[in-house]
This record gives C-alpha cells, sequence and structure tokens, in this order.
C-alpha cells in the first residue's frame, strides 16, 4: 500500500523514475480498489463510484507509468502506443517490464539511490 500512497502524492510529478515494484503494486493496488468498487456500485445498482474513481486515477495512472518508462530510459511519451490496436498493449507491458538500467538522462537509478 505504501507504493499506491506514495504514487498519489506524486500524482501530476512527470519526472524522475518509479521503480518496477512501484509501478506494479500501484496497479495491483489500483485493481483491487477497482474490484471492490464495482462490487459495491452491482450491490447498490448504480457505477457512479467506479466512474468516480476510474476518472481520479487517470493523472496518477499516466504520471506513475512516465516515471516507470524514464526508468527503462524512454519518454514517457511512449503511453501514446496504446493508441495502437492490440500490439500497442502488448509493447507498453513489456517496456514497463523491463528492468531500470544505471543513471540515465531522467536520472539515477532509484533502487540504487
Amino acid at each position: 500500500m505504501e507504493f499506491y500512497i506514495d504514487a498519489l502524492k506524486k500524482y501530476a510529478d512527470f519526472s524522475g523514475r518509479a521503480r518496477r515494484k512501484e509501478y506494479w503494486m500501484f496497479i495491483l493496488c489500483n485493481l483491487i480498489i477497482s474490484i471492490a468498487l464495482g462490487i459495491v456500485d452491482q450491490v447498490l445498482g448504480t457505477a457512479l463510484l467506479s466512474f468516480i474513481y476510474a476518472l481520479a486515477m487517470i493523472v496518477p495512472s499516466i504520471s506513475v507509468a512516465a516515471r516507470r518508462l524514464h526508468d527503462t530510459g524512454r519518454s514517457g511519451w511512449w503511453q501514446l502506443i496504446l493508441l495502437i490496436p492490440l500490439i500497442g498493449i502488448i509493447v507498453l507491458i513489456v517496456f514497463l517490464a523491463q528492468a531500470g538500467g544505471e543513471e540515465n538522462d531522467y536520472g539515477v537509478n532509484p533502487k540504487l539511490a
């Protein structure tokens, strides 16, 4: 949960780097919360909670993904590859799953810092 809170604290920080663990733990917490809110919405017969949560998580999700791409030495603009159907998501997942290198244009390796 610590990584989820840290990502929310840096919700509009598109600079720097994010470790793999930070990114994937944010995604896991985000998924668990989304599923829980979906269940609550089903019980209540509405989709309001899920919609509000999804809307609130757009900017933090983009910023943590940009920082994760920075860790692999790529620009955050690589997220636009999602506009290519099917192939885009596969390529982006591969990029996000790769190990971060040593020092690059975006700073020192957060694992070593």
